[in-house]
């Protein structure tokens, strides 16, 4: 069973029911979990080990932590009880996979509607309503489709590709002075990005005010560049020349694989890049981004 382990009272909380967040020692759970208390709202933060460096620093920042894990519903429930809203996301997993994923939104689709949370922002995927066939993809819709059978009331964050990927898993190569940017997609075709803080942002306006996102579904970007674009803006950060490559997908598991061709036959992302301005104002470009990240 789920116990709170820390406790700490944000400032100025006045003893309103806190935001429990799933994920919160996650890149977009933490995220999200910094921006509610720096906007001095209370957190709850589900953790698996409070002992952690990232769980202790939200303690210190104020959140209360509380232990629950997917595999245990009686967790997840407790933890959501008496929340005023969940923010929840669920990723594949080493060893499970898209069905782990799957398995675990559904986990907390149910523990939501056993607590009778008020809210859920679950943060999605671009595209994830239009039948992508893309494991990842498909994984997150059953999720979804979850939710709004069991009548939790949602709202969905469907973000496009991370900005965060290029520092992540495809960084630039730096080649004879000249910076090498490569994707298994061809270098012509636009792809829409959105920061991983942006996404926390977005669902940060969500779970404050439901009714900034008033169809309950808003797929996101902050700009649309193609890949030889990516490569000429790095180069321009780092005042050097810069190429694009194509590479093949031959190499890449099967999911990857079917995401980058979906990727590469537009439309494929159809984020409304205005109306994401909307609901997050300081939405970063990708030229905005690296010089964040570099």
């Amino acid at each position: 069973m789920m116990s709170d382990v820390r406790a700490p009272t944000p400032p100025d909380s006045d003893e309103r029911p806190p935001i429990a967040v799933v994920g919160a020692t996650g890149e977009q759970g933490g995220a999200v979990a910094r921006q509610l208390l720096a906007a001095r709202l209370p957190v709850r933060a589900l953790v698996r080990d409070p002992d952690s460096d990232r769980a202790r620093d939200l303690a210190a920042a104020g959140a209360m932590l509380s232990l629950a894990s997917f595999e245990d519903q009686g967790s997840l429930r407790a933890a959501f009880d008496g929340s005023s809203a969940v923010f929840a996301m669920a990723s594949p997993t080493p060893d499970g996979g898209v069905r782990a994923e799957s398995e675990h939104g559904k986990a907390i689709a149910r523990a939501a509607s056993d607590a009778g949370v008020p809210h859920v922002v679950y943060s999605s995927v671009g595209g994830v309503e239009r039948h992508t066939g893309i494991p990842h993809f498909e994984s997150k819709r059953e999720v979804e489709t979850t939710l709004l059978e069991l009548g939790v009331p949602s709202t969905f964050i469907r973000p496009t590709f991370f900005m965060d990927n290029f520092t992540r898993f495809m960084p630039p190569s730096q080649e004879d002075g000249t910076v090498v940017v490569r994707l298994p997609m061809p270098g012509d075709v636009p792809l829409q990005m959105i920061a991983v803080n942006d996404v926390a942002a977005a669902s940060v306006a969500a779970l404050t005010e439901p009714t900034r996102v008033p169809d309950g579904a808003i797929e996101i970007a902050g700009d649309e560049l193609t890949g030889q674009q990516i490569a000429a803006a790095f180069g321009d950060h780092r005042g050097q020349p810069a190429r694009f490559e194509a590479v093949p997908t031959t190499k890449l598991d099967d999911d990857t694989k079917a995401m980058f061709e979906w990727l590469s036959t537009l439309p494929a992302y159809q984020a409304n890049l205005t109306a994401t301005r909307q609901l997050v104002p300081h939405v970063l470009t990708f030229a905005q981004w690296i010089r964040t990240a570099e």
